[in-house]
């Protein structure tokens, strides 16, 4: 079985490959933008099976089958919400919502390999994309949180992400700092903060931390080809980019 990953995250397709190879899955091919996609899939014979992102870095992937005649069954990624997704419910489209969860990825796979017979039979999908874009337009636009409510003693406080320092995890649980240099306890976790915050303004440099641009006061050589971040506040660990992400990293800061 072919498969692809067409998702202009970077972090978030090596994570979806990784949680595919555990369901003996092979992932051939990751693809990252409607440009990139467009001309490999003018070079390449199609895979059996896409997963497919829907908002890439320039544009809707459905912006891919424009141009392209594709074959292959389809299974969505995306962050949208579930009245949304009633379009792709209604079209016969699989789609799971982000952040992937294993057991729904497994069952997606499942899914779709008791239908590899008819897997040519999904190019006729391509004529109810126009109304899934319809579905997806501005009513339903990726929004990002930008506030926290966060439980002391018997209050509750609310945080705006410009008060954020970093996210951090320990112990189990999922903290945010301040740059008042006070920690917050919240009902959340490192991946699913990495869905709701604007990536242009926030980076998960490692699986403990998620950092904000307007934080990062140094960047240092580290060892092992790592970088260390040095925030204003933040004293109780070291914020070290993980090796596998400092490509990724230095992009983001641009």
């Amino acid at each position: 079985m072919i498969t692809l990953i067409i998702e202009d995250e970077k972090p978030a397709a090596r994570l979806l490959q990784r949680k595919l190879e555990k369901l003996d899955v092979k992932v051939e091919t990751m693809l990252h933008s409607v440009e990139e996609s467009i001309e490999w899939f003018e070079n390449n014979p199609h895979p059996d099976l896409i997963f497919l992102d829907i908002q890439l870095s320039d544009g809707l992937s459905f912006e891919i089958f424009e141009k392209i005649d594709i074959k292959s069954a389809i299974i969505f990624t995306t962050a949208y919400d579930e009245y949304a997704l009633k379009a792709f419910k209604l079209n016969s489209i699989d789609y799971l919502l982000k952040p992937i969860d294993e057991d729904d990825l497994e069952t997606a796979v499942s899914k779709f390999k008791t239908r590899i017979p008819k897997a040519a039979e999904t190019s006729n999908l391509q004529l109810d994309f126009e109304q899934i874009r319809q579905m997806l337009s501005n009513p339903f636009e990726k929004t990002y949180k930008k506030r926290f409510t966060v439980k002391i003693g018997q209050h509750l406080k609310v945080i705006t992400t410009e008060e954020i320092e970093c996210f951090f995890s320990e112990n189990k649980g999922t903290y945010i700092h301040t740059y008042e240099n006070r920690d917050y306890l919240i009902d959340s976790t490192l991946e699913i903060l990495e869905q709701e915050l604007d990536k242009k303004d926030f980076f998960r440099v490692s699986r403990k931390f998620i950092v904000p641009l307007k934080a990062i006061k140094e960047i240092q050589v580290y060892t092992n080809s790592r970088l260390k971040v040095i925030l204003p506040s933040y004293k109780e660990d070291e914020v070290i980019v993980s090796r596998e992400k400092v490509q990724d990293f230095k992009a983001w800061l641009g």
